[in-house]
């Protein structure tokens, strides 16, 4: 077939990639001149990690990362609140922390490698004739050719969402964060996600990354966020580095040591998250895959995850469907359980982690440790984190 991909970020890359493969003729069309990574560390889950080895990209991955099996959170004064071992899903699972730069470049190449038809600079701005062979209305006026398949992968700030999903709803979620990668100063910690909650207000977290491609001297990365409501950003910004580190050594002296050594606060970007539902992601011969089609609140950091075994089901499907309106049916069939979990855990938990609720947190702090002490509900819940979940309706 001849298929259209809108975004060159993990779902339009992996998807790429795939379908070229196949056999099939495929055009990227990405806003950038050139294709870039947006964001800054990832933890691929075990889900996400069997998607890469159908890529045939897994020992790569790992080898760029670093390995992590554990996710702890605590107080400021040390009370566990949160402690996960990926092995209490199921022995031998771990995830891979890794920088999104590395994931972008290893999902680059390997698109690179086959014939695909890369259009840079071509923003899109409406989908025409969706029903027949999709045309793309670009955002310079000009309309391309037709398509058998258009895949809408434009991230979840997608601006063609309502026109495959008119009944889509995407509020961005009131709280974002501050994100930066730093410079890993001593041996890696312990193969951990770690964080800190101070309330439900703040919440600190530091992901070893692996290799960091922006580090000229070679050092490993540990990506650092910073929870933070959407309005108080200005705020934070305009108050500067120096008070940002007095409040981060109050809170976490481990986390103060990393950020210390930055003196630009343009090493911290900003990240805002929506909560996406779409009761159908496709319409004619057009779908939305990845955070287009689920975006979601990074607490349970599944979204690259998803998008990756997104792009690994609709490859699938196509191969093994005619014709393609029942190829995305399946695709839909196939991925919708998945998300609806964790779209629904997802948002049941931001609340938990992100808000200014004292009584919440409160809560929290008192029996969340104790859940994950219980084997029932420890099991569950490092099943839910490896990405195995999927809702029973």
């Amino acid at each position: 077939m001849k298929i259209a991909i809108i975004g060159s970020g993990i779902s339009g890359l992996a998807s790429a990639a795939l379908l070229s493969r196949d056999g099939h003729s495929v055009s990227v069309f990405e806003r950038f001149d050139a294709p870039r990574p947006l964001g800054a560390g990832l933890l691929l889950q075990p889900s996400g990690l069997l998607a890469l080895n159908q890529l045939g990209l897994l020992d790569q991955a790992v080898a760029q990362g670093a390995p992590v099996s554990r996710l702890i959170g605590r107080t400021p004064k040390g009370r566990t609140v949160l402690d996960l071992r990926y092995a209490d899903g199921k022995t031998g699972d771990m995830g891979v922390g890794i920088h999104r730069a590395s994931l972008f470049n290893l999902l680059h190449e390997s698109a690179l490698e086959t014939d695909i038809d890369w259009r840079p600079g071509q923003g899109v701005e409406r989908l025409v004739d969706l029903e027949d062979a999709p045309r793309l209305m670009l955002e310079n006026g000009e309309a391309t050719e037709r398509f058998d398949l258009v895949i809408a992968a434009d991230g979840s700030h997608s601006s063609l969402r309502r026109q495959i999903c008119p009944k889509a709803h995407d509020p961005v979620y009131p709280w974002g964060a501050m994100w930066a990668i730093l410079t890993e100063t001593q041996s890696p910690h312990g193969g951990e996600l770690d964080q800190i909650y101070d309330g439900c207000s703040v919440m600190i977290g530091l992901l070893p990354v692996g290799a960091n491609p922006s580090d000229p001297h070679g050092r490993p990365g540990v990506s650092f966020f910073w929870s933070l409501r959407g309005d108080a950003i200005p705020l934070w910004k305009a108050e500067g580095l120096d008070a940002f580190k007095k409040r981060l050594r109050s809170l976490w002296p481990r986390a103060a040591e990393l950020v210390e050594p930055v003196t630009d606060p343009a090493v911290f970007a900003e990240a805002r998250y929506r909560d996406c539902v779409c009761p159908n992601w496709r319409n004619g011969r057009s779908i939305l895959i990845g955070d287009a089609a689920h975006g979601m609140s990074p607490q349970l950091g599944q979204g690259a995850n998803l998008a990756l075994a997104d792009a690994v089901s609709l490859a699938a499907q196509l191969k093994d469907h005619a014709p393609v309106t029942h190829a995305l049916k399946a695709f839909e069939a196939d991925r919708k359980p998945v998300a609806r979990y964790y779209s629904l855990m997802s948002r049941s938990l931001t609340p938990v982690f992100q808000s200014s609720s004292r009584i919440i947190g409160m809560l929290r702090d008192t029996f969340m440790g104790v859940f994950c002490r219980l084997p029932v509900l420890r099991n569950w819940m490092s099943w839910t984190l490896v990405g195995r979940g999927r809702s029973p309706w």
